[in-house]
Protein backbone atom coordinates (compact mmCIF):
# COMPACT_ATOMS: atom_id res chain seq x y z
CA UNK A 1 0.00 0.00 0.00
CA UNK A 2 1.53 3.18 -1.09
CA UNK A 3 0.32 6.80 -0.71
CA UNK A 4 0.90 8.02 -4.98
CA UNK A 5 -0.59 11.07 -5.39
CA UNK A 6 -2.83 13.63 -3.67
CA UNK A 7 -5.07 16.46 -5.24
CA UNK A 8 -6.07 19.48 -2.85
CA UNK A 9 -8.39 21.76 -3.87
CA UNK A 10 -10.10 24.81 -2.07
CA UNK A 11 -8.24 23.63 1.07
CA UNK A 12 -6.57 25.96 2.92
CA UNK A 13 -4.22 27.91 0.85
CA UNK A 14 -4.76 25.59 -2.18
CA UNK A 15 -7.23 27.76 -4.28
CA UNK A 16 -6.35 26.36 -7.33
CA UNK A 17 -6.02 22.08 -8.07
CA UNK A 18 -2.59 21.92 -6.73
CA UNK A 19 -1.32 18.00 -7.72
CA UNK A 20 1.65 15.62 -5.53
CA UNK A 21 2.50 13.15 -6.71
CA UNK A 22 5.09 10.78 -4.49
CA UNK A 23 7.56 8.14 -5.38
CA UNK A 24 7.97 5.33 -3.69
CA UNK A 25 10.90 5.68 -0.65
CA UNK A 26 11.04 8.51 1.61
CA UNK A 27 9.58 12.03 0.33
CA UNK A 28 10.20 15.51 1.60
CA UNK A 29 8.29 18.27 1.71
CA UNK A 30 10.42 21.56 1.55
CA UNK A 31 10.12 25.43 0.97
CA UNK A 32 9.84 28.82 2.40
CA UNK A 33 7.89 29.79 5.79
CA UNK A 34 4.11 30.30 4.69
CA UNK A 35 4.24 28.38 1.52
CA UNK A 36 1.82 25.48 2.52
CA UNK A 37 3.85 22.39 4.01
CA UNK A 38 1.79 21.63 6.84
CA UNK A 39 -1.26 22.33 5.15
CA UNK A 40 -0.07 19.22 2.94
CA UNK A 41 -0.01 17.02 5.99
CA UNK A 42 -3.31 18.30 7.17
CA UNK A 43 -5.00 17.56 3.51
CA UNK A 44 -3.87 14.47 4.05
CA UNK A 45 -5.49 13.81 8.13
CA UNK A 46 -8.43 15.48 6.83
CA UNK A 47 -9.08 13.31 3.63
CA UNK A 48 -8.34 10.20 6.27
CA UNK A 49 -11.61 11.47 8.41
CA UNK A 50 -9.81 14.13 10.98
CA UNK A 51 -13.07 15.21 12.90
CA UNK A 52 -11.14 17.80 15.23
CA UNK A 53 -10.81 21.22 13.42
CA UNK A 54 -8.03 21.79 16.10
CA UNK A 55 -6.18 18.72 14.85
CA UNK A 56 -6.06 20.35 11.97
CA UNK A 57 -5.13 23.82 13.04
CA UNK A 58 -8.38 26.03 12.65
CA UNK A 59 -10.90 26.70 15.17
CA UNK A 60 -13.95 25.58 12.72
CA UNK A 61 -14.39 22.76 9.99
CA UNK A 62 -15.68 25.82 7.27
CA UNK A 63 -12.29 27.58 7.89
CA UNK A 64 -10.83 24.58 5.87
CA UNK A 65 -12.22 25.78 2.83
CA UNK A 66 -10.06 28.91 1.41
CA UNK A 67 -11.58 32.19 2.21
CA UNK A 68 -10.40 34.25 -0.16
CA UNK A 69 -7.63 37.02 -0.52
CA UNK A 70 -7.54 40.72 -1.51
CA UNK A 71 -7.62 39.56 -5.15
CA UNK A 72 -9.56 35.65 -5.10
CA UNK A 73 -12.41 35.23 -3.83
CA UNK A 74 -13.64 32.62 -1.55
CA UNK A 75 -14.41 29.31 -2.99
CA UNK A 76 -17.45 27.09 -1.80
CA UNK A 77 -15.89 24.01 -1.56
CA UNK A 78 -12.78 22.06 -0.55
CA UNK A 79 -11.88 18.89 -1.69
CA UNK A 80 -8.59 16.50 -1.04
CA UNK A 81 -8.23 13.21 -3.42
CA UNK A 82 -5.76 10.91 -2.19
CA UNK A 83 -4.46 8.02 -4.29
CA UNK A 84 -2.91 5.17 -2.73
CA UNK A 85 -1.74 1.28 -4.89
CA UNK A 86 -3.04 -1.29 -3.15
CA UNK A 87 -1.42 -3.73 -5.96
CA UNK A 88 -0.64 -6.56 -3.07
CA UNK A 89 -4.14 -6.35 -2.00
CA UNK A 90 -3.25 -4.84 1.60
CA UNK A 91 -6.54 -2.93 1.44
CA UNK A 92 -9.54 -5.34 0.90
CA UNK A 93 -10.55 -4.24 -2.48
CA UNK A 94 -10.82 -5.36 -6.16
CA UNK A 95 -8.80 -2.29 -7.27
CA UNK A 96 -5.09 -1.59 -7.80
CA UNK A 97 -5.31 1.88 -6.64
CA UNK A 98 -7.79 3.57 -4.37
CA UNK A 99 -8.89 7.02 -4.67
CA UNK A 100 -9.89 8.23 -1.57
CA UNK A 101 -12.33 11.89 -1.95
CA UNK A 102 -13.30 13.86 0.86
CA UNK A 103 -15.20 17.23 -0.12
CA UNK A 104 -16.57 20.00 2.34
CA UNK A 105 -19.13 22.84 1.07
CA UNK A 106 -19.71 25.79 3.03
CA UNK A 107 -22.96 24.96 3.66
CA UNK A 108 -21.68 22.01 6.10
CA UNK A 109 -22.62 19.64 3.70
CA UNK A 110 -19.54 16.99 3.83
CA UNK A 111 -19.17 13.77 1.40
CA UNK A 112 -16.58 10.59 1.09
CA UNK A 113 -15.75 8.97 -1.98
CA UNK A 114 -13.91 5.87 -2.66
CA UNK A 115 -13.73 5.52 -6.30
CA UNK A 116 -15.74 8.34 -6.98
CA UNK A 117 -18.99 6.65 -5.34
CA UNK A 118 -20.58 8.23 -2.19
CA UNK A 119 -19.33 6.04 0.87
CA UNK A 120 -20.14 7.15 5.17
CA UNK A 121 -17.45 7.27 7.99
CA UNK A 122 -17.46 5.53 10.57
Amino acid sequence: MILTKLEVFGFKSFAHKAVFKFDQGLTGVIGPNGCGKSNIVDAIRWVLGEQRPSILRCDRMDNLIFNGTATRKPLSLAEVSMFIENNRNVLPSEYTELKITRRLHRSGESEYLINNEAVRLM
